[in-house]
């Protein structure tokens, strides 16, 4: 068999080139064309420039909520620093007075004892002079005791007046302070 190839020909009789395309399929390629862009203007579009809308609000409101959660932190930092200073003043403020509580009181103990101290050793003088008085005392009564005893022995008669003893001891006395007085005198001088 045997293949039939025809060239293409117009109604007139003439060739056309395949490659160019025929004048009414360019007009309804054309109308095609128009109405896409139309449809595609009034659908699409809209709805691609609402979602950059939407998007570049989001990323802006996101941008000024970053931005105020950033300005909001500052003021947090700052007064988070402000109340951390303001707690270091107090605590040095508050460790100022204990010293000086401290002192004070330590003040107030070293004047209580230093006063215990100085009733303490009044009493003891006090004490220790009445002691010292009732020793000087007891020991003159024993002494005259013993010393009018002695002088009755020695003199041969007794002493027992009781006027007549107490001016013997007193005079007896006398005389060993004066003699005492008179050792110390020359102690001091030599």
């Amino acid at each position: 068999m045997k293949t039939l190839v025809l060239p293409l020909s117009d109604a007139a009789g003439e060739t056309t080139n395949p490659l160019i395309p025929h004048p009414t399929e360019i007009i309804f390629a054309f109308v095609f064309l128009v109405l896409l862009a139309i449809a595609f203007a009034k659908y699409v579009v809209p709805r691609f420039e609402k979602a950059y809308a939407d998007r570049t609000a989001a990323i802006e409101g996101g941008m000024d909520a970053a931005k105020q959660a950033q300005a909001e932190a500052k003021a947090a930092l700052d007064k988070y620093n402000a109340q951390l200073a303001e707690a270091r003043q107090e605590a040095a403020k508050i460790r100022e007075d204990a010293r000086e509580q401290g002192a004070q009181i330590i003040a107030e103990m070293r004047e209580q004892a230093n006063a215990e101290a100085e009733r303490i050793v009044t009493h003891a003088r006090t004490q220790i002079d009445a002691e010292r008085t009732q020793a000087v005392a007891s020991l003159r009564s024993e002494v005259g005791t013993m010393a009018t005893t002695l002088a009755g022995r020695i003199v041969g008669e007794s002493l027992e007046d009781e006027a007549r003893q107490r001016r013997t001891v007193e005079r007896f006395l006398a005389d060993l302070e004066a003699s005492e007085s008179a050792r110390q005198a020359v102690g001091t001088d030599g």
